[in-house]
């Protein structure tokens, strides 16, 4: 079969090599996958560089998201087992960490369903506690993590502010169906958003940027608002002020979501149903903005962690529908 290896740590497009491989064995409780799609993420990216929570031993094949096949001809979705990643013909998965695929959407909307969304659902209803009513404000909001918290906030009854990186992005934001859209290449973002609440702020704050993004974070929260903390995509990991949460009132509040895999796998069942719910009902349906071969899988990783895609970038392979 064809895979993408790495065999050193680097950027993407220097350090992905496809080659042919033998198909891989599954271990204990675990399952064999004709991969049907993948969805690129930020975090494959980090892998390539060495620099994720997870290191898998070299050489290991990235794609942390996929829909698949089961042998007896299921379709499913589920982050497979590393080193034996999704940018391949064939992964496989831990058979617990298994979920059916919705059948509202197609393979490439699929594949992008589980980790952004679970991220989004976990972060705003879980963590977040987000209220219909409350203004969500989405750093990065037309980009793969960030449309998904548009999609679930609206869906949720909240007043949705985009904050983007262009006009490209910022069109995109739009027809996500953010309330209020704001470049932060063109505007003041906490002006901005500012005028745009009556001097009040975002009860709830999404940040998967870091940085910059965060400092503005910490100016916009409202009165009893919650500052999300999701990722650092910005490469800056920010260090909070905490006197100044003390003397505003908000809180800062992370999300690790792959730990519910292991504390709590139930919800992570629960939080599929809600989302294959959503997904059939036409209230959620990830932006897929472009879909490449398998021989397009480092390139696409490469564009992914330079920030020049909107949505997600999803690797198609033969027979996928």
């Amino acid at each position: 079969m064809q895979a993408w290896q790495v065999h050193e740590n680097g950027e993407p497009d220097e350090v992905m090599r496809l080659a042919e491989t033998e198909r891989p064995t599954p271990g204990e409780g675990q399952v064999l996958l004709r991969v049907r799609a993948a969805n690129v993420n930020f975090p494959d990216a980090l892998l390539c560089r060495g620099q994720y929570q997870v290191r898998p031993p070299l050489p290991f094949t990235p794609g942390v998201e996929i829909c698949g096949e089961t042998e007896d001809g299921r379709r499913v979705i589920v982050t497979p087992a590393l080193p034996h990643g999704g940018f391949a013909e064939y992964t496989v998965a831990d058979e617990a960490a298994v979920l059916p695929a919705p059948k509202a959407l197609d393979d490439a909307e699929a594949a992008a369903l589980h980790i952004g969304y679970q991220t989004g659902w976990f972060g705003l209803h879980r963590r977040a506690r987000l209220e219909a009513g409350e203004t969500l404000l989405v750093h990065a909001a037309a980009g793969g993590v960030g449309s998904a918290a548009v999609q679930l906030g609206k869906a949720a009854g909240a007043t949705v502010i985009g904050v983007v990186g262009g006009a490209e992005k910022a069109a995109v934001a739009r027809q996500l169906g953010c309330d209020v859209v704001v470049d932060r290449r063109a505007e003041d973002v906490v002006a901005a958003v500012k005028e745009a609440t009556g001097g009040r702020g975002a009860d709830v704050i999404y940040d998967p940027v870091g940085g910059e993004a965060y400092a503005q974070s910490a100016k916009l929260a409202a009165f009893e608002g919650r500052i999300l903390v999701v990722g650092f995509a910005g490469g800056t990991i920010p260090t909070p002020a905490l006197n100044h949460a003390l003397v505003k009132n908000y809180s800062i509040v992370g999300l690790h979501w792959g730990l519910y895999n292991t504390k709590n796998p139930e919800l992570v069942l629960h939080c599929h149903e809600q989302l294959t719910e959503l997904a059939a009902r036409g209230a959620i349906k990830p932006l897929v903005s472009e879909r490449v071969p398998l021989a397009g899988a480092a390139a696409a990783v490469q564009k992914v962690a330079a920030g020049r895609t909107t949505g997600r970038v999803a690797v198609v392979l033969e027979g996928a529908s």
